[in-house]
């Protein structure tokens, strides 16, 4: 099949699987991780929920052994993003305590990383209706969006807290 008619995705996915056999040969655990996490990405945009979850799992797990605890807890976050998407609080949450933990232990953990977890935390506050826990997750998000210069993480915090 020509490249030029083979589908985006389908063409991605192709240069992605390549990409994660040669990085398990190589043993390459950084490349490795990355083409996981990447191929988790379209399996999750096209609705292949469980191999999302399965080729993120493995990402995290690569970056685990390889102790990168930034690169496992942006992991752990889209494991929970999908878990919390798929309805599925109680594992969502899991996944966020222990993202959450990493980033707190890192003396300057990425601004909008961090943001970016706190703000599906205080929505899965929101969902089990606890708001008051909601609270510090988007107070502490909208300073890190106002940090990162993300104009609409800040109005969306800025919703939340003075629907309050």
């Amino acid at each position: 099949m020509d490249d030029r008619s083979e589908p985006d995705s389908a063409k991605a996915r192709r240069i992605l699987t390549d990409r994660i056999e040669a990085g398990r040969r190589a043993r390459n655990g950084a490349d490795l991780g990355d083409a996981l996490a990447q191929l988790s990405q379209i399996e999750r945009r096209e609705g292949n929920r469980d191999a999302a979850i399965a080729l993120y799992q493995e990402a995290a797990d690569v970056a685990r052994s390889e102790g990168a605890p930034l690169r496992l807890a942006h992991r752990l976050r889209h494991i929970g993003d999908i878990y919390r998407e798929s309805g599925d609080a109680e594992r969502a949450a899991l996944h966020y305590g222990e993202a959450l933990a990493l980033y707190r232990a890192d003396p300057e953990p990425p601004a909008l990383d961090l943001a970016n977890l706190l703000r599906p935390l205080a929505l899965l506050s929101e969902a089990r209706d606890e708001p008051d826990a909601a609270q510090p997750y988007w107070t502490e998000a909208r300073a890190l969006y106002e940090r990162a210069g993300v104009a609409a993480g800040v109005d969306e915090c800025t919703r939340h807290l003075d629907a309050r």
